[in-house]
């Protein structure tokens, strides 16, 4: 009975418990990708046009982005208090428009109805910074495969949510938006409790890397299922039995994880004893210092007198003199012959204040490389819907699917690659970010030729470099500017992706496409001869553009800004050797 009351408290405490949960409550932070789906409910309840569904599309997207609040209220409050925030507004936010929809509620104006959703949608900013925040505290050696994972299943929600929605089997598709209200709002209230820091460096474990393994697995595994499962659904007859299968085989898929937490905390294993030795360290440390601290001061002072030349050595060499400058700033600063001075401000790799990074170069060089690449993939994911009609497929929906698992994989394959890249060769991550980038370029350039096939080509390569983004980013911002306002950092940096797609979608994307739809109707008219009458009538129709022409200046032109943020990106690499070197070197020798 005492074993078990211990493994039962070691299991509360268990990082991987953390993750778990993290990655459940990610699965809830996809409620705007359903917006194609509730959105046409809401227009035909409330009589709306297009164009005020997408003023509604718009206050969805800033919801999805603007994050300040989320990332403030997370250094003030206790996790779970920011989780708690942030299911009321879901649950106030889209239970309001329910009740609105549905009759149960008096109709309110179209700004009002903006806010709901934005209010709604922004309770997705606290899932996705309380459990990003947690793990990436709890995991810091780890960042590139916990962050992928994390933003994967929160780019499969919209699929999780459409799939357990399909079991309800309910005719009145208002009933979607209730489960949009309440369905994120009890996981979350559930899981509030566990997702929190829990001491995560002290409980390395030699079998992390298998435990990595089989999270990696049951992703690819989701992945393909749910795609499966889509394409039957959408292609053959199923009866709501077999529906029934398909989603309880999802959850079983998604509880499998917990296997992991739950092996570790009743099987106690040894740690690893390179990591056991690093854990016995602070307490040789002077205990009126923290550890932080002065490996924060050695690593200031380091900067400073390290020789440039010494980045041009051989990694083995490197490290070597290095380790060497470093102890000798330690000894001097123990023996006190040498005062250790702060200079103001934090250096690259420590822990940064908002207002302290964003006058930093390489904050603004990851927020416009962000910028041009991922507002590039929102564009496209956008315009998806268009973009393939103008091309002549009429099945437009399965690039919707499609965009959405290589969006996934993309966050899963960014996260564990650059990883590698860190981990194998202690190279700056943001080189991960540049091959991404390229890969979105050429993607963009298949969108933009007319050849056949190339579609297919274009969704795979600008989906696995949108979620790219997505896993390398928050990664890459933890390690120059520090964990403790991760948040309020992280959530300023996913501004890139709403500025990035107004921009382009907004301004660019829609603007060429009208002008060439208003070529196309003129070069119509002239070539039948209509009448001045039937040509006026057709002035109220929606002009429609055909062929490869409507999106081709517009993917050229996005392809040549991901090839700037491919140059943002290694000026980034070669300013952040060194810290990098700092950071993942030591593992290596």
């Amino acid at each position: 009975m005492v074993r078990l009351r211990e493994g039962l408290s070691f299991l509360f405490s268990n990082r991987w418990l953390v993750f778990v949960a993290a990655m459940w409550i990610q699965s809830c932070a996809g409620i705007g990708y359903l917006f194609g789906s509730i959105s046409p409910v809401i227009k035909s309840s409330l009589n709306y046009n297009q164009k005020q569904i997408a003023r509604l599309g718009v206050a969805k997207d800033l919801g999805d982005s603007v994050g300040f609040l989320a990332g403030s209220l997370c250094e003030v409050l206790p996790l779970w208090g920011a989780l708690l925030v942030g299911a009321v507004q879901n649950f106030v936010g889209y239970g309001w428009v329910w009740l609105i929809v549905t009759g149960r509620a008096p109709t309110l104006p179209l700004w009002a109805m903006c806010i709901l959703i934005f209010v709604g949608t922004n309770g997705e900013t606290y899932f996705n910074t309380a459990a990003l925040v947690s793990c990436v505290q709890n995991f810091p050696k780890n960042r590139g495969p916990v962050v992928g994972i994390l933003k994967g299943f929160a780019g499969l929600g919209g699929a999780i949510l459409t799939q357990i929605y399909a079991v309800m089997h309910t005719p009145n598709h208002a009933s979607l938006i209730f489960m949009v209200a309440v369905g994120p709002t009890m996981v979350i209230i559930a899981l509030m409790f566990i997702v929190r820091p829990v001491g995560g460096h002290r409980q390395v474990r030699l079998s992390d890397g298998s435990s990595f393994s089989l999270i990696y697995a049951v992703c690819l595994l989701l992945a393909a299922y749910l795609m499966g499962v889509m394409l039957v659904e959408d292609l053959v007859d199923v009866s709501h039995t077999v529906i029934i299968i398909f989603t309880v085989i999802l959850f079983i898929l998604l509880l499998i994880p917990i296997v992991i937490p739950t092996w570790l905390s009743f099987s106690p294993e040894p740690r690893d004893p390179t990591e056991e030795a690093l854990l016995l360290e602070p307490h040789k440390q002077d205990p009126g210092k923290s550890v932080n601290d002065v490996h924060e001061v050695i690593f200031s002072e380091l900067e400073d007198e390290k020789p440039k030349e010494v980045d041009l050595l051989p990694a083995s060499e490197r490290q070597k003199r290095i380790a060497q400058l470093q102890t000798k700033l330690f000894q001097a600063a123990a023996e006190g012959a040498v005062r250790v001075k702060r200079r103001r401000g934090p250096h690259r790799g420590e822990d940064f204040t908002l207002m302290q990074a964003l006058i930093k170069a390489d904050f603004w060089l990851i927020f416009f490389s962000l910028l041009f690449g991922s507002g590039s993939g929102l564009t496209v994911i956008d315009n998806l819907g268009q973009m393939s009609q103008s091309l002549g497929y009429d099945d437009t929906h399965v690039f919707v699917s499609m965009i959405s698992i290589w969006n996934f994989l993309g966050r899963i394959g960014g996260g564990y690659f650059s990883e590698l890249i860190v981990r194998d060769y202690a190279y700056p991550r943001p080189a991960a970010m540049a091959v991404a980038q390229v890969i979105m370029a050429v993607g963009l350039f298949f969108f933009a030729v007319d050849w056949p096939g190339a579609i297919y080509i274009g969704t795979l390569l600008v989906g696995l470099g949108y979620g790219a983004h997505w896993a390398i980013v928050p990664a890459t911002a933890s390690e120059l500017f520090g964990l403790k306002k991760f948040g309020a950092l992280y959530n300023f940096l996913t501004l890139a992706n709403p500025a990035g797609s107004l921009v382009f979608s907004g301004l660019l994307a829609s603007s060429i496409y009208d002008m060439e739809a208003e070529k196309q109707a003129r070069n119509h008219n002239q070539q039948s001869r209509v009448s001045v009458f039937s040509g006026i009538l057709n002035l109220d129709e929606p002009l429609k553009c055909e062929g490869a022409t409507c999106f081709f200046l517009t993917c050229i032109i996005m392809s040549g800004l991901c090839i700037i943020a491919f140059v943002l990106s290694m000026i980034l690499v070669y300013r952040t050797k060194s810290v990098y070197t700092h950071l993942y070197g030591k593992s290596r020798t």
